[in-house]
């Protein structure tokens, strides 16, 4: 993985980006195009968003969490966020931001267990489970 990139993970059809501290805004930027790109090249069923290595989140990069979010729904991928340290959520109702049709969990577990497939979804690809992006592989 190269420096300062967000990894992403396959987990159960389902792709996770934990986000561990702050992001300058070249890594967001690359965080957004590594997101739609394992999106449009991976097909997964779900994106997790884990923000419980965030302590502080400021508006940029919380109005840019909202936007990986949206841009995610709208490729068609249900997306959750989690982690959320109590004072992050605080500040969230504070700025007034919404993410509509994202939901949100007190954990990764619980994320995992809300974006499970139902019976009537698809099979996983077999590509999706328990994998690393090539992204995150590349030195």
């Amino acid at each position: 993985m190269q420096a300062g990139r967000v990894p992403i993970v396959g987990l159960f059809g389902n792709l996770i980006v934990s986000v561990q501290g702050g992001l300058t805004d070249g890594q967001v930027e690359q965080l957004r195009d590594d997101v739609t790109g394992s999106i449009e090249s991976r097909s997964p069923r779900g994106l997790i968003v884990d923000l419980s290595g965030v302590e502080i989140l400021d508006s940029y990069l919380t109005r840019a969490i909202r936007d990986i979010a949206l841009t995610a729904r709208l490729m068609g991928v249900r997306t959750a966020v989690c982690g959320l340290r109590p004072a992050v959520a605080i500040a969230l109702v504070e700025m007034d931001l919404e993410i509509p049709g994202v939901v949100t969990a007190l954990n990764l577990e619980r994320a995992v267990e809300m974006l499970a497939p139902s019976a009537e979804d698809d099979l996983v690809p077999p590509e999706l489970t328990n994998e690393v992006s090539h992204e995150d592989a590349s030195s």
